[in-house]
């Protein structure tokens, strides 16, 4: 393992060996001297942009360390171009993936998830760069010592930091979870101008420093609209690798449909979710299966399905805050890995799976320039395509419709931090469903 850190910014190195050793560096905001790792350097591109370090030697964890001191639990030095002659030869290229909003709940149950290789799989190795804040800055620590503690073979390297235009270099991958919720007394409108702004400077941060092709899965809520957001800051990515999260719901659709019709989980299938991460989600039990029929043939009950089903999962979420007193974190997080996987597998001849795109050329009528969930396939690079000819009666349209309306309205809320004129519109007009979005990344 390497651990380096950067103001507050821990690189970790794991080796695949039974014997693991650990070559710590660090530098603090007012470093000067900088001395140069060439092996590393030669072989790493964006070692410059992360910065180079100076080399200090690590002590066992609370054995007379200082504040400033690296974080670890190992003492021998690690030559990091050691690396390649002890990793198998069947590992495919190293990814990297940033992760904000590292410290809260979500990402504490995901990054193990990653860091085991059951996301990316079991031949992937991954480089973890974790942002936090200046309020998550022990905790961010903590997340560090856990993942070195796990010994995770597939985990080459841990970064922790607090500047996501550091966090956020060479990314393959962008894990946008943190974003601040709703406080007593905020109107919706201010929510929107105050997430507004967090991801205006990722969406900047990731456009000067990311790779051009890199995925990015918006979590923080408003997530359609952050999404938004965060792609018009961004021109040298491409605006169809941004994803707003709404694989969690088709999670839940899947859950009732299955518990409903006293099957499995597993046999219920083509489930979308249509539009908006809100209220205004449509789950589509026209479309569904379950065991390979229709799902309006297995369960018959056509009250139940829309009186009863189709609010019960847009409302899930806020049912979940008042039953466990906090928003979804775990499930959250099994969503996030789910919605991944389904990018970098190749989809079952069939089926499909929920994410919000860009609606720019979409084939159901719904209007270009926002981020709407449609149902998708993928052939496993992580590209995807929307996949057209689904039913959609006057009942699914009406509320899709709705659910349009309301990402518009939404869009003409943050209109000046989307290059479009700012809409004056009432609170009513920048509807935001907390009860069922929250999902702070750091509480």
């Amino acid at each position: 393992m390497t651990t380096t850190m950067t103001t507050m910014t821990t690189t970790m190195t794991a080796r695949a060996t039974t014997t693991t050793r650990a070559r710590t560096t660090t530098t603090t905001t007012t470093t000067t001297t900088r001395a140069a790792i060439g092996r590393r350097r030669a072989r790493e591109p964006n070692a410059r942009r992360r910065g180079d370090a100076c080399v200090r030697y690590n002590t066992p964890a609370g054995v007379g360390r200082k504040a400033d001191d690296p974080l670890g639990v190992f003492r021998l030095e690690y030559d990091i171009s050691m690396d390649e002659a002890h990793r198998p030869k069947t590992w495919k290229p190293t990814v990297t993936v940033a992760v904000s909003g590292a410290a809260g709940q979500i990402s504490n149950h995901l990054l193990f998830k990653i860091a085991s290789g059951s996301v990316f799989g079991h031949d992937q190795p991954v480089v973890l760069r974790l942002l936090g804040s200046e309020r998550s800055r022990q905790a961010l620590e903590g997340v560090a010592m856990e993942l070195e503690d796990c010994l995770f073979p597939l985990l080459r390297e841990v970064d922790i930091g607090i500047d996501c235009r550091k966090v956020f270099a060479g990314a393959d991958w962008a894990l946008l979870i943190g974003a601040k919720p709703r406080g007593p007394g905020m109107e919706r409108g201010d929510l929107l101008e105050m997430n507004g702004a967090i991801f205006v400077d990722q969406g900047k941060a990731l456009n000067e420093v990311a790779k051009p092709t890199c995925k990015v899965i918006v979590v923080g809520n408003p997530c359609n609209t952050n999404a938004l957001i965060a792609l018009s800051h961004a021109p040298n990515l491409d605006p169809r690798n941004f994803h707003a999260l709404t694989k969690l719901d088709e999670n839940r659709a899947k859950c009732q449909l299955a518990l409903k019709a006293g099957v499995f989980y597993e046999t219920v299938s083509n489930v979308v979710i249509w539009g908006n991460h809100s209220t205004t989600q449509v789950p589509d039990f026209v479309n569904a299966k379950i065991d390979g029929k229709k799902a309006t043939e297995v369960i018959t009950d056509q009250d139940w399905l829309e009186n009863d089903f189709t609010p019960a999962i847009q409302t899930r979420g806020g049912l979940l805050i008042k039953k466990w007193g906090r928003s979804s974190a775990a499930s959250t997080a099994v969503s996030i890995a789910d919605h991944i996987r389904n990018l970098v597998n190749p989809t079952p001849e069939g089926d499909w799976f929920s994410t919000a795109v860009l609606s720019n050329g979409n084939p159901y009528g719904i209007q270009d320039g926002i981020v709407y969930s449609f149902p998708c396939r993928s052939k496993g690079d992580g590209s995807y395509e929307i996949v057209p000819g689904l039913e959609v009666n006057d009942w699914l349209r009406e509320r899709m419709k709705k659910s349009e309306e309301e990402l518009t309205s939404e869009k003409g809320c943050v209109g000046h931090l989307v290059g479009e004129a700012h809409v004056d519109v009432p609170d009513a007009g920048c509807p935001v469903d907390l009860e069922d979005t929250l999902l702070p990344g750091e509480m």
